[in-house]
């Protein structure tokens, strides 16, 4: 069993930043891809970013690309979201999610586990 812990969320003024982390304990696998999704309240979840287990492969969905970086530290198993040029519509819980293997699968939404969230709220 593996746990993810996210980190990070708060209120933040529109145009501010957020850096949200998430930490994955227990087991381990040899090559895993993490990523983030969303859920504003009265919508569905929705992909973020995801990046592979070497870092070398990032995705992003349209609307956070040239705003969101997703980066990973395997040393401390962590994954970050950084996140600038925050806009009211990015409130939303955000949460970690690890899959085995290549970040794609990641991408379309099929986790092997989810973390509990972590709330953005973006004020304008």
């Amino acid at each position: 069993q593996v746990q993810l812990v996210e980190s990070g969320g708060g209120l933040v003024q529109a145009g501010g930043s957020l850096r949200l982390s998430c930490a994955a304990s227990g087991r381990t696998f040899a090559n895993y891809a993490m990523g983030w999704f969303r859920q504003a309240p009265g919508k569905e979840r929705e992909f973020v970013a995801a990046i592979s287990w070497s870092g070398a492969s990032t995705y992003y969905a349209d609307s956070m690309k040239g705003r969101f970086t997703i980066s990973r530290d395997n040393a401390k198993n962590t994954v970050y979201l950084q996140m600038n040029s925050l806009e009211p519509e990015d409130t939303a819980v955000y949460y970690c999610a690890l899959k085995a293997g290549g970040p794609l699968g990641l991408k379309a939404g099929r986790a092997d586990y989810w973390g509990q969230g972590t709330q953005v709220t973006v004020s304008s």
